[in-house]
């Protein structure tokens, strides 16, 4: 598969932001005290930024949105086998701002930040094994 130089470019720009997220997200997880709500926060945005690099790939457009339901339904127009990754990954998407902002009567568990962090790791992962053999990511 060719990809047009500016393609691939913004692909790999996607990919690592969303490498950068997944990061992030582990060190808010390893803090002492956790960041949890830091976390969720990442996991969602690295999941949304994997996706919008596949988007980019496929040169599907894309709106500037947050929500993972949207994004992965157009994804898996390009790819059906990426059904169920998109199908978790819709989970994450209030933790682009539920916990950004007070008021919220609970905080996150570890328990949540974990199976965010696999639902993250999952969608990166997908998209990365998508790529082009010249547009590797690790």
């Amino acid at each position: 598969m060719s990809i047009p130089p500016d393609i691939a470019r913004e692909v790999s720009e996607w990919m690592a932001r969303a490498r950068e997220d997944l990061r992030e997200a582990e060190h808010d997880l390893d803090a002492d005290p956790p960041l949890m709500r830091g976390a969720l926060f990442h996991c969602q945005q690295a999941a949304e930024k994997a996706l919008k690099a596949f988007l980019t790939l496929r040169e599907v457009p894309f709106r500037k949105t947050h929500d993972l339901d949207e994004l992965g339904r157009l994804a898996c127009r390009a790819d059906q086998t990426l059904i169920p990754v998109t199908d978790r990954a819709v989970d994450l998407t209030p933790y682009a701002w539920r916990f950004r902002y007070p008021g919220i009567p609970s905080d996150p568990t570890p328990e949540e930040v974990r199976e965010a962090l696999a639902i993250a790791r999952a969608v990166f992962d997908a998209v990365a094994s998508r790529l082009p053999a010249d547009q590797a990511v690790t």
